[in-house]
């Protein structure tokens, strides 16, 4: 996890959180947890793939469906950033298969003993 001495730019959270993203693309969730101030990604996903996937299936899935098989996270891409007014919280759209879903990531900086962090992401319906 990066830590800053300094508030990071917007270009550089940004960077972090197309980081992460790219990360649980790929399946690389431990490593997605380490980039930012984060508590779990098994809700984020779950998330991801309730506003994804399962929204658009005409049946109940299995219990469990959304993660015996992460192939679904290659369809999603992240679509516009969004900052509030003081720079510290943003949100990013989720697109699956080209549509915005309900489904945003917020991310904010925290401040830490040493410096700053990016922490999230919190999951926004």
């Amino acid at each position: 996890m990066k830590i800053w001495t300094e508030p990071p730019a917007k270009t550089d959270v940004e960077a972090v959180v197309r980081r992460y993203f790219g990360l649980l693309r790929d399946g690389k969730t431990t490593e997605a947890e380490q980039l930012v101030d984060h508590t779990s990604v098994k809700h984020v996903l779950k998330s991801l793939w309730s506003g994804s996937v399962g929204a658009s299936l005409d049946t109940e899935p299995a219990a469990g469906e959304w993660e015996r098989d992460l192939s679904w996270l290659a369809e999603l891409t992240l679509g516009n950033f969004a900052w509030n007014d003081s720079r510290s919280n943003l949100y990013v759209e989720i697109t699956f298969r080209e549509q915005t879903i309900e489904v945003a990531l917020g991310f904010w900086v925290k401040p830490v003993d040493h410096g700053w962090v990016v922490s999230g992401p919190s999951t926004l319906w």
